[in-house]
């Protein structure tokens, strides 16, 4: 009987006792605990319990090899008595030749009760076998003792994985270093465990967590995993396993169907949202999750976000952080993929405004940079031409930011004919430029032109009127046109002291040789300067 429960040929056990005049008294209490899963009626434990003391007290007498060991072992199981199984351990510690065998006859006399349950004693003072019993025995021990000092590293983990103590057993897995990849098995692990939603079980003693701890624990061994794919330059496969680490704190299989609590599922898309957007942002992160166009409908992303505005939103907000990490053209490619066109070109119009003024300041890269962006631009405003479902809110928007795109354009002109030193030809733009009043045949005005100008241009205006000046330094006035000029620019200037804009600009003019008084009776600021 024993070796058939032992192996787990529950039936033949039965059969035999029925069988056997020896074990007549026996079958019926082993027929009770094959049909309820071991939690026998307290009448039965309690027969059980005292067919132990029977035997015991026999072994009192005449020794402790008159009684059958086995026979005592099966009866101690059914009682589930707390009190027999130590005595029988006591008794005979070599009862039991390998780990397994032990574990089998600990968990086999173990009843499945609430947390805390040695509190609960049956009649005769009964007091059942617990889970926490049998984990407190286990743990008085180092894991060292159990894998002899690293020899057989495995060890450990198997005892704690058939006491039950299922997150214990990973995080062993996940932290035990060499060359084995035993994180391999605490991911895979980990992946089973938070699918079937038994973390929570047998947490180990001394290691009782919230449920939601126990998960994001698991949750963590499986990112990291992820990550390594990361590492490597594999999207896929580490997409797979992100999905898996945010699917574990949302409950495990439950989340793929939307069944988990209020606060997992939350867990769940706050993850998502998060490994998502590491993936977005990589290297081709954009082409595996959005496909080769739309947003997400041929791509990934699609299986993960299902909702065409949670994805519209997800991208929106993935495009802010890639723009706070100065990812600007990753930004710009999600933007145009989502509709966002006015945000597009409000990103290019920035990058833009950052290249010219660099390239104002002598960077030799920025003119590569200025026509990928007014190329990127354009592109964008191709693709809005065609795009039906835009709003009139965008379409306002989008004029905006084209008309930005196109001040920006002209001031990047007049420094390339600056550069190239087409001085006469730079400075018949600077006069042209709608947005200033720098037209010596127009009016002086008093209105103030940055009001209505973006902050991208407004960045541009300092250095514009800087090569402005140059180029007036090497062009001959023939008819006092450029005298002019350079009144509209000194004027312009000194109604704009507020603006704080950099010294060397109100330098360029103090030095200029045209009479101050001439060209301004407004208040020179530069004056002081000149002082100074």
């Amino acid at each position: 009987i024993y070796f058939c429960l032992r192996s787990g040929y529950y039936d033949e056990a039965r059969n035999v006792a029925l069988s056997s005049r020896a074990s007549h008294q026996f079958a019926p209490l082993l027929t009770e605990w094959i049909n309820t899963g071991g939690m026998v009626p307290e009448e039965v434990a309690t027969a059980a319990s005292e067919e132990c003391e029977r035997m015991l007290r026999t072994g009192d007498r005449v020794g402790r090899t008159a009684y059958d060991k086995k026979k005592l072992l099966l009866y101690a199981i059914i009682s589930g008595s707390r009190r027999h199984i130590d005595r029988l351990l006591r008794d005979q510690p070599t009862l039991f030749s390998t780990i397994e065998d032990f574990l089998w006859f600990k968990l086999s006399a173990v009843r499945d009760c609430p947390s805390g349950s040695s509190s609960i004693v049956l009649s005769d003072g009964l007091i059942p076998y617990s889970l926490d019993d049998l984990q407190s025995y286990l743990n008085k021990f180092e894991p060292s003792y159990y894998t002899k000092n690293g020899k057989d590293p495995l060890v450990y983990p198997y005892i704690l994985l058939l006491s039950i103590q299922l997150l214990p057993a990973v995080l062993y897995l996940s932290k035990e270093t060499g060359d084995e990849g035993y994180n391999i098995d605490a991911a895979h692990l980990s992946i089973v465990l938070a699918d079937h939603g038994v973390l929570s079980e047998g947490a180990g003693t001394g290691q009782k967590l919230g449920v939601m701890d126990a998960y994001a624990e698991v949750s963590t061994i499986i990112r990291q995993y992820g990550s390594m794919y990361l590492r490597l330059g594999d999207l896929q496969m580490a997409l797979e396993y992100y999905a898996q680490a945010a699917a574990a704190v949302g409950g495990g299989q439950l989340s793929w169907t939307g069944r988990g609590n209020v606060d997992q599922q939350r867990q769940r898309n706050l993850m998502l949202k998060q490994l998502l957007t590491e993936l977005l942002l990589r290297d081709g992160g954009i082409y595996l999750l959005l496909g080769a166009r739309g947003a997400g409908e041929e791509g990934e992303l699609g299986r993960f976000v299902a909702d065409p505005n949670a994805r519209q939103q997800f991208l929106i907000e993935a495009a802010c952080q890639c723009q706070e990490a100065g990812m600007y053209d990753k930004s710009i490619e999600i933007q145009k993929r989502v509709g966002s066109f006015s945000m597009a070109l409000d990103t290019i119009n920035k990058c833009l405004s950052e290249a010219i003024c660099s390239l104002f300041r002598g960077r030799l890269d920025g003119e590569s940079r200025t026509a990928g962006l007014i190329h990127s631009g354009n592109e964008i405003l191709e693709t809005y031409t065609y795009s039906p479902d835009v709003s009139l809110q965008e379409r306002e928007h989008v004029f905006e930011q084209q008309t930005v795109l196109r001040q920006l354009e002209s001031i990047l002109s007049i420094h390339k004919l600056s550069r190239l030193g087409n001085h006469v030809d730079a400075l018949r733009e600077v006069a042209k430029l709608p947005f200033l009043p720098l037209d010596p045949r127009g009016p002086d005005s008093a209105v103030d032109v940055f009001e209505n100008l973006s902050p991208h241009v407004q960045a541009c205006i300092p250095d514009l009127l800087k090569v402005a000046l140059t180029c007036l330094d090497n062009v001959t006035d023939s008819d006092g046109s450029l005298r002019a000029l350079r009144a509209k620019i000194s004027n312009f200037i000194a109604n704009n002291v507020k603006r704080n804009w950099p010294h060397d600009l109100y330098e360029r003019v103090a030095q200029s040789s045209v009479n101050v008084n001439d060209i301004c009776a407004g208040p020179m600021p530069w004056k002081c300067n000149r002082r100074n």
